[in-house]
C-alpha cells in the first residue's frame, strides 16, 4: 500500500511538471508572436503564418492652456484712474487714454485753444505704475509719475504769448463825412508767460483736465475818449474854420487859405506846437528867399499867436492883414483875425487834431 501510494505521488508530481511546462511554452510563444505581429494556426497537416503590420502613431501632446492674467484689485486707481478689475494690459492703456487727452486753455467765453500733453514734453510712467497697481490692495491709489520738460512749457507760453498780446488803442477823432467822430479806446492784453506756464506745469503733473483760464495783464490806453478835447475842421473851398467840442459844432471862424500857387495842404494833422508872440522866420520856399526874420510885434506876419500843424511849415495863426481873410491868399496856412486867433489858442492843446478838406 505504501509502495503504491508513493508511485500515485511520483505520478501526480510527473503530470503537474508537464502541464506547467506547457503552459510556460505557450505563453512564450504567444509573447513571441505578439513582438513579432506573426499569428500562427496550426491544423493536423498544415501550419498558415500571417504577418500585419502594424504603424505605431507619435502620442499627440495636447497644449495647456494660458494662464489668464491676473486682474488688478477692485477699487485700485491710477493717478485719477480706476483701474480696478481690469488686466494690466487693459489698464494700461484707460491710464495713457487719460493722460493724452488735450488741456483746454480758456482765452475768453468764446474762444478755447487746446493743447497735448505730448506737445507741452510731458511723458508719464505708465509702466512703473501698472506694477504697482497689479500687487496693490483693493482701494489703493497709485500715484502716477509725470515727466514734464519745462524748457518745452516756456516755449509753448511764449509762442502763445506773442499769437495773444494786444496793444492798447488810444480813443481818437477821425472825420466822418464833414463831422468829427470818436473812436473809443480799447484796452490792451499781455499773457503773462510765468504765471501760466506754472498752471500748465501744475495740470500735467496731477493730470488735471479742467479748463485752464488764462491769466493776462491789461494794458491801458493813454488817451481816452474822455480826456478827448475839440477838433478843427477847415474847409478850404468856402475857407471857414469849424471849431468842434467833440461831435458837436461850437463855433465857426472865418479864415484864409492858400492861394492856388502854394495850396493848404489837404488831410488829417494835428497841432504839434503853440506859440505866444512869435517870431516869423523864412521858410525854405522861393517866395520867401532873400527875406529876414521879423520879431514879435505889430508888422509880425503871424499876428500874436502861432499854433503849428503836423504839415511842414503850416499852421494856424492870426495876421495883421485882416483884408485877406474870406480869400485863398496865403503861402499855404490859415489866417485869422488875431482876437479869433487868440480865442482858439485858448481853446486848444498839443494834439489836437486838425482836418483840411476840399469842400
Amino acid at each position: 500500500m505504501k509502495r503504491r501510494a508513493v508511485a500515485i505521488g511520483v505520478g501526480l508530481l510527473l503530470a503537474y511538471g508537464i502541464l506547467g511546462f506547457a503552459a510556460a511554452f505557450a505563453l512564450a510563444s504567444s509573447s513571441k508572436a505578439a513582438a513579432t505581429g506573426t499569428t500562427s494556426s496550426t491544423t493536423e497537416d498544415t501550419t498558415t503564418e500571417t504577418t500585419t503590420t502594424t504603424t505605431t502613431s507619435p502620442p499627440t501632446t495636447t497644449p495647456s492652456p494660458r494662464p489668464e492674467p491676473a486682474l488688478i484689485a477692485p477699487g485700485v486707481q491710477v493717478g485719477n484712474v480706476l483701474v480696478g478689475w481690469l488686466t494690466p494690459r487693459l489698464a494700461a492703456q484707460k491710464v495713457e487714454r487719460a493722460f493724452a487727452c488735450p488741456l483746454q486753455l480758456v482765452v475768453s467765453p468764446t474762444r478755447r485753444i487746446e493743447v497735448t500733453p505730448r506737445k507741452l514734453g510731458a511723458r508719464a510712467q505708465i509702466e512703473k505704475a501698472i506694477r504697482r497697481a497689479r500687487s496693490a490692495r483693493p482701494g489703493v491709489v497709485v500715484s502716477l509719475d509725470v515727466d514734464v520738460s519745462w524748457n518745452r512749457i516756456h516755449t509753448y507760453v511764449e509762442e502763445l504769448g506773442r499769437s495773444l498780446d494786444r496793444q492798447p488803442v488810444d480813443a481818437k477823432v477821425v472825420l466822418r463825412g464833414l463831422v468829427p467822430d470818436v473812436v473809443p479806446s480799447a484796452d490792451g492784453r499781455r499773457l503773462r508767460r510765468l504765471k501760466n506756464a506754472l498752471e500748465l506745469r501744475l495740470a500735467l503733473k496731477t493730470h488735471v483736465r479742467d479748463s485752464i483760464p488764462l491769466a493776462f495783464s491789461v494794458l491801458r490806453p493813454k488817451v481816452t475818449a474822455a480826456k478827448l478835447g475839440p477838433a478843427i475842421v477847415i474847409e478850404r473851398g468856402s475857407n471857414t474854420l469849424l471849431f468842434y467840442k467833440r461831435e458837436t459844432l461850437d463855433r465857426t471862424f472865418r479864415v484864409a487859405t492858400g492861394q492856388p500857387a502854394y495850396p493848404t495842404p489837404l488831410g488829417s494833422f494835428v497841432i504839434v506846437v503853440k506859440e505866444r508872440d512869435p517870431w516869423w522866420y523864412p521858410p525854405p520856399s522861393p517866395w520867401a528867399a532873400g527875406e529876414s526874420p521879423i520879431p514879435p510885434g505889430p508888422g509880425n506876419p503871424l499876428g500874436t499867436r502861432w499854433m503849428g500843424l503836423s504839415a511842414p511849415d503850416v499852421g494856424i495863426h492870426g495876421t495883421p492883414d485882416a483884408a485877406s481873410i474870406g480869400y485863398s491868399a496865403s503861402h499855404g496856412c490859415i489866417r485869422m483875425h488875431i482876437p479869433d486867433a487868440e480865442w482858439l489858442f485858448n481853446h486848444v492843446t498839443v494834439g489836437t487834431p486838425v482836418f483840411i478838406v476840399a469842400r
